[in-house]
């Protein structure tokens, strides 16, 4: 059972739940989505949730003190047991390819967004866990993650931040306290392991799939509606009539993406 945690100093803005279309089922039941960018999904509470490594930098960023970072409350919260005033978690409708070829919905299968963070120099920053839980887009998977993987992710995140490459960052590592069976070989034995939970953090985290989806299935409305969000919440700085907007958006995202 998801409890609400003890209120927190910190801004929640949740532009894209706010201002875009939601699934009209909420909760973790597999289904297609159509029409809609996300689904509200809470994350699936574990056991012992104990936190292993966090950011300094990045808690500072959001506002949270070493004592506050320190509590079995952020535990509770970023192992997915708690939410804090102000969130409202949910997964995101999404599309792309595997292994080279269109793969149609893919969504997220084991991420929840848990809200977005406006903190005390204006900079948005979306706080979304990695591990927890089952989502409307987990398929035939669990929605979990294992300790190896996310310790592997918090730290080659981090270290990609500061050689200077844009990526996500990490707040957050916390062991479920769980276990999750995992086949790390593929040789057909799978065994338990360790599970665990990221808290990665990121501008945003929408991504080119968020476009094809909607693209693929002529849904022009909804796609119309999320470029327009994009823009205004991402990048403010491009101004002029629509169709000067959208030409310079699209050369500024073909510019960021090959460099």
């Amino acid at each position: 059972m998801i409890t609400t945690a003890a209120p927190v100093p910190l801004h929640f803005d949740n532009a894209f739940v706010r201002e875009l279309p939601a699934d009209g089922e909420s909760g973790p039941r597999l289904r297609e989505v159509r029409g809609a960018l996300y689904s509200e999904v809470a994350p699936t509470a574990v056991s012992q949730p104990r936190l292993i490594a966090h950011s300094r930098e990045m808690a500072e960023s959001l506002g949270f003190s070493e004592d506050q970072v320190k509590s079995q409350q952020f535990a509770d919260v970023f192992g997915g047991n708690a939410l804090f005033e102000g969130m409202q978690p949910f997964a995101s409708n999404y599309g792309g390819h595997q292994f080279g070829h269109w793969a149609g919905q893919l969504g997220d299968g084991r991420a929840i967004t848990l809200g977005e963070v406006v903190a005390a120099g204006g900079q948005r920053w979306e706080l979304q866990l990695k591990g927890a839980g089952p989502t409307p887009y987990s398929r035939s998977a669990d929605g979990r993650a294992v300790l190896r993987s996310s310790i592997r992710e918090f730290l080659c995140s981090e270290a990609m931040h500061h050689l200077g490459v844009p990526t996500t960052r990490a707040l957050s590592l916390v062991a479920t306290g769980d276990t999750v069976i995992r086949d790390m070989f593929y040789d057909g034995r799978p065994e338990p392991e360790t599970g665990a939970v990221v808290c990665r953090v990121a501008p945003s985290f929408v991504r080119f799939g968020h476009f094809e989806l909607p693209a693929s299935r002529g849904e022009t409305a909804l796609l119309e509606r999320l470029t327009d969000f994009t823009i205004n919440r991402d990048f403010p700085h491009l101004r002029g009539d629509r169709e000067t907007v959208l030409g310079d958006w699209f050369g500024e995202v073909c510019a960021r993406t090959a460099s």
